[in-house]
């Protein structure tokens, strides 16, 4: 089974940075301290000689590094997945539709992500020759988003995503199948059209039914499958009639 990639969501750290106004002063007796609207510590000091001073801290908010972690490889016989730091197999866009598939699951407040998630993430990357395919066809985030709210439901207001979301076993299915068509065709690099192929390729998936209902059948998942060895760019620049 392929390793789950996992994102940590954005958190705010305070770290101050302290600033003294008045540096000349060299000690105090007394200290009052108090906080104001806009996060800044002000320090007041009454000074024992007739200098006074007073501490300014900042406190400045900084973003957490978010870590991934994409499967590579899957061996089809143990089931386990070898991983890297870097995930070079995989796509730009196929990344970046990853990490807004675990965005979008944050928002409909979901469990878990799935392979519904993840069709809604390779449509708000929005660049790849997959994502142009299904626009192209009448499939548009709006309304995988719609139909996905009409199969699985709205979660408890209440509710909150965990920190680190697991993956359903469709997905995780899909998942291994891009990877090891990507592994037979020698292509190089799992991309977006993988990914939506393996979600076409879990028939009792969230994802699968949502496409069925706004029209995709066998013969598009044929048509777009035609495209997938060339990678996300379409570098066919010719106008159409």
């Amino acid at each position: 089974m392929a390793s789950l990639p996992t994102f940590s969501p954005h958190s705010l750290l305070p770290k101050p940075n302290t600033t003294t106004l008045f540096p000349h002063s060299t000690s105090s007796s007394h200290t009052l301290s108090l906080t104001s609207l806009f996060r800044t510590k002000l320090t007041l000091q009454r000074p024992i000689s007739s200098t006074g001073s007073i501490s300014i801290t900042n406190f400045r908010a900084t973003s957490e590094t978010v870590p991934f972690n994409l499967p590579t490889d899957s061996n089809p016989q143990s089931g386990e997945t070898k991983k890297t730091p870097t995930p070079s197999k995989w796509s730009a866009r196929a990344i970046k539709a990853y990490a807004m598939s675990e965005l979008e699951t944050r928002k409909l407040k979901y469990p878990k992500l799935g392979t519904e998630a993840l069709l809604m993430g390779i449509l708000i990357e929005g660049t790849s020759k997959a994502a142009k395919f299904l626009r192209a066809n009448g499939i548009t985030y709006l309304k995988v988003r719609e139909q996905t709210l009409e199969i699985l439901g709205k979660s408890y207001w209440s509710y909150s995503s965990p920190v680190v979301l697991s993956l359903t076993e469709p997905l995780h299915k899909a998942l291994d199948w891009a990877l090891n068509e990507t592994s037979k065709s020698g292509e190089g690099e799992t991309n977006v059209t993988h990914l939506l192929l393996g979600i076409w390729s879990q028939e009792e998936s969230a994802g699968r039914k949502v496409l069925s209902a706004l029209g995709f059948n066998d013969q598009k998942a044929k048509e777009i499958a035609e495209t997938a060895a060339s990678g996300d760019i379409d570098w066919n620049f010719k106008k159409q009639a």
